[in-house]
């Protein structure tokens, strides 16, 4: 059994449509999502202490913060479903209920500021000793975003790929099970951590490979025509969504060119997101476009990172007064960035600066409604809009006939 094991990490590591590959390990969104999805959940904390979270699911803060996860390819695909308020079951329990609304706010907060694995396992246990109808362990899909080598995400495909390896039948909606499945999937991890990682996305990634049928145990097993079909049809769908975030990811490579010649043509000090420096584009390495390293910037730790992700910022001459900020948006994925922004407006905002973001023609609809919501109108710094192919049409004018960024505002838009 063990070397079906080694067999299986192998042929998971190796398939370079497998989630580990386009999502675990060449995924810069995933890296940006950590602090994005945490910048949201303390967003969701403060409205609950404020009393000014709603009595439903949507364009409530916690919408935002499970529609970011929900982007992060296939694995979390649904993770926002069980939240989603269900009035005729009056489940989750945490809109009206305020009791519970204020309990589950709690325990976001003490898992936020959580240092070990024995805190994060004492909250989760407070938290079902109080048996809120409706929120069981779909709750691990936030808590792996703060504490990604301690809980592991969790859903049906993971659980039938969990059931599938390990020859057991647990089931999915108990936060018992959910606890002894985590204990399973530690134990086999340490096992074999030098094939996969101390971040449990690792691990999960390779069960829901299993549970969506993907990869089997032994090469030998027998399956029906009828499982057949669906398997290719399956594996149909993971060529199309690859292919689709291959052309994503050189669409948004590209705008960060033109992003990062515009603001040079305007005499800025510009830089992109500190994990795209060794990105190229037609030739033109991102490195000899901007700064060596980032500016100083006086905010925390954990704010700075965030900033540093931010696609391109361009900066007054010689200062570390940052003029404008964009976030260049995948077809797939619209929430993070706006997050980034968010921090950036609480850190630096002081009236001067001009935030953007770039999006694909095809989701201008979803960016205005976004843009519209109480929390992100409230910021000091308005959030406008630019279409992809406005900036590549007018690249070069905005080059050679802009004096300042206030150039950019005659191609953006507002919501």
């Amino acid at each position: 059994m063990e070397q079906n094991f080694k067999q299986l990490i192998s042929q998971y590591k190796t398939d370079n449509e497998s989630v580990y590959n386009t999502w675990f390990i060449n995924n810069a969104e995933r890296l940006k999502a950590f602090r994005s999805i945490r910048r949201g959940v303390m967003q969701v904390v403060e409205d609950i202490k404020n009393k000014t979270f709603p009595n439903d699911f949507k364009d409530s803060s916690l919408e935002f913060v499970l529609t970011c996860i929900s982007e992060q390819k296939q694995v979390f695909v649904g993770a926002a479903h069980p939240f989603y308020w269900k009035p005729k079951l009056r489940i989750p329990d945490i809109y009206e209920n305020q009791q519970n609304k204020f309990a589950f706010g709690q325990f976001l907060e003490n898992c936020l500021n959580a240092k070990s694995e024995e805190q994060i396992i004492k909250e989760i246990l407070k938290l079902d000793e109080l048996k809120i109808k409706g929120l069981g362990p779909a709750v691990a899909s936030i808590l792996y975003f703060l504490h990604p080598t301690i809980i592991p995400p969790f859903n049906t495909a993971i659980i039938n790929g969990f059931n599938s390896i390990f020859k057991d039948k647990k089931k999915l909606g108990s936060w018992s099970e959910y606890l002894k499945i985590r204990e399973v999937l530690i134990e086999f991890n340490n096992k074999h951590k030098s094939e996969l990682s101390n971040d449990l996305g690792a691990i999960a990634g390779l069960m829901f490979e299993v549970g969506m049928q993907k990869l089997t145990i032994g090469s030998d097993n027998y399956i029906s025509l009828e499982e057949r079909s669906k398997l290719e049809k399956l594996m149909e769908k993971r060529h199309l969504e690859v292919k689709t975030e291959k052309e994503d990811e050189n669409l948004h490579t590209e705008m960060q060119y033109h992003l990062l010649k515009i603001g040079n043509s305007l005499g800025y000090d510009v830089i992109c997101a500190s994990n795209d420096k060794s990105k190229s584009f037609n030739g033109n390495n991102f490195s000899f476009l901007c700064l060596n390293k980032f500016p100083e910037m006086n905010t925390d730790s954990d704010t700075a990172s965030t900033i540093k992700l931010i696609d391109v910022l361009w900066y007054q001459k010689g200062t570390n007064n940052v003029i404008a900020a964009f976030e260049v948006e995948k077809s797939t994925s619209i929430y993070s960035g706006i997050l980034r922004l968010t921090d950036l407006s609480y850190s630096i905002a002081d009236g001067d600066e001009t935030f953007y973001l770039i999006v694909p023609n095809k989701r201008e609809k979803d960016v205005c409604l976004q843009l519209v919501r109480p929390a992100i109108k409230g910021l000091d710094t308005k959030i406008k809009y630019i279409l992809f192919s406005d900036l590549r049409k007018d690249c070069d004018a905005l080059c050679k006939f802009g004096e300042n960024h206030l150039v950019m505002e005659k191609i953006a838009k507002s919501a």
